[in-house]
């Protein structure tokens, strides 16, 4: 006899692996919809989409980096191929210039959204795949400062879309970081940098004492903390530096940028409340090279920042000889909307579908309803319709479980005459109108 059908089936649990995530329909309808806010608000600059592969060479993507990044890359051998996932869109971003240089009219003007993998250590807001949501205008040989500027207005016009509240965008120039240190005679600047960038999360003690276990002066430490003291309006803040008298050619140029920069962000339609110099924002990354930006919710400080990016001058150093300066920015889509999420900001609507509109046939009338959910996307609504049997109750159920708004009743009597029975689930009105097959009728949604 055989005894293989009595066997219990062995299951297997249905996780995650750590540090990934997936949401429920509803969650996926709120994210979807931040991205694309953010889509469409980078299009409304005129920034030119790409997407560029996951898993990208490994010699290509690790080309500049090192320590922790080449740590944290997801790399494996596919047959004789050294590859690994890309960890951030700014690489990328590099090998695709550097390949098409000849095929793309410069400035370059992109943006990217998509998935990027560090197999760091996930934590609150970390995670091992995640969202990126990119801007980059690349130069060929050169680039204004004022594309500088531009990047305030896309940064302030996406967050204003996003309604998340008020919110404030610092910025400051690495220039005149450089230039100040350089003037105190120091060499290790990036290493000096990374820990001012420390400054809001650390504090001023913590900051101090590395700075000193880095051989800065007792000096150079006390004006580094005046002046990451500085924050305010542009007038305010470039007023302050102007005392200082520093004769130092890199401070200056930094300085006359940050002005630059400035004086032309009202022209983007940022009003003077949302944007400040901020001296301690310094970005830790050691390829910036000028302006820097971190945005803030004004509320919500504890999220830090929301938004980051700076001016580089060499993009591609690593892939080709052509000197192509850039200025960017990134979003961390997944790590702001698990903040918003855990915070409760966002603004919930209840919606577990996408479909405006529930189409109901009764008994014979499925080519009716069918007929009618057609006419409606016709007029630009998504149009489910219930195909499975049971009770009326139970099709009202499942859209009121869906947070679907109306649902179309298509009876014997509604396709003999013509109509349809409408009925809005938010205040249960239920109305008998004419349809029109060919284009629908009008509803608000």
């Amino acid at each position: 006899m055989d005894n293989r059908s009595n066997e219990k089936k062995q299951t297997i649990s249905p996780s995650l692996p750590s540090g990934f995530n997936e949401f429920l329909p509803s969650d996926q309808i709120l994210f979807n919809k931040m991205m694309d806010t953010i889509r469409a608000s980078y299009e409304s600059f005129g920034f030119l989409p790409i997407d560029t592969p996951v898993i990208e060479r490994s010699e290509v993507l690790l080309a500049k980096s090192g320590g922790d990044t080449e740590k944290q890359v997801y790399r494996f051998m596919k047959g004789d191929s050294d590859l690994a996932l890309r960890f951030d869109l700014t690489v990328p971003l590099a090998r695709y210039v550097s390949l098409h240089y000849g095929e793309l009219t410069f400035p370059f003007r992109r943006y990217h959204i998509g998935r990027v993998y560090r197999g760091e250590k996930p934590q609150k807001g970390r995670f091992r795949e995640f969202y990126q949501c990119d801007i980059d205008i690349v130069g060929n040989g050169t680039l204004s400062v004022l594309n500088d500027a531009e990047i305030v207005g896309v940064i302030y016009q996406t967050f204003k879309a996003l309604d998340l509240g008020g919110f404030t965008i610092m910025i400051n120039n690495r220039k005149l970081l450089g230039g100040f240190f350089e003037s105190f005679g120091v060499s290790n600047i990036t290493e000096v940098l990374r820990a001012v960038d420390r400054l809001d999360k650390a504090g001023p003690e913590a900051v101090a004492k590395e700075l000193t276990e880095l051989g800065i002066s007792k000096e150079c430490i006390e004006a580094t903390l005046k002046l990451a003291g500085l924050c305010g309006s542009p007038e305010e803040v470039l007023s302050e530096v102007g005392k200082w008298n520093i004769d130092q050619e890199l401070f200056r140029q930094g300085v006359e940028e940050l002005r630059t920069v400035c004086g032309a962000i009202g022209a983007y339609g940022v009003p003077a409340e949302s944007f400040k110099v901020n001296l301690r924002i310094a970005r830790g990354l050691d390829y910036y090279t000028g302006t820097v930006y971190e945005t803030f919710l004004d509320d919500h400080p504890e999220l830090g920042s929301i938004c980051s990016g700076g001016r580089y001058d060499e993009l591609a150093s690593n892939y080709t000889n052509q000197k192509l300066p850039g200025v960017g920015i990134a979003i961390g889509l997944s790590r702001l909307f698990s903040q918003l999420k855990e915070s409760g900001l966002l603004k919930e609507t209840g919606k577990t579908s996408v479909a405006d509109i529930l189409t109901v046939p009764m008994d014979d009338t499925v080519e009716y309803a069918l007929r009618v959910a057609a006419a409606m996307r016709k007029k630009g609504f998504a149009v489910e319709t219930y195909l499975n049997g049971g009770k009326m109750g139970t099709k009202m159920g499942y859209a009121d479980k869906l947070g679907i708004p109306y649902v179309f009743v298509c009876g014997e009597s509604e396709c003999d005459e013509a109509t349809v029975t409408v009925k809005n689930m938010k205040t249960g009105e239920q109305i008998n109108v004419p349809m029109d097959l060919e284009n629908g009728i009008d509803i608000t949604v």
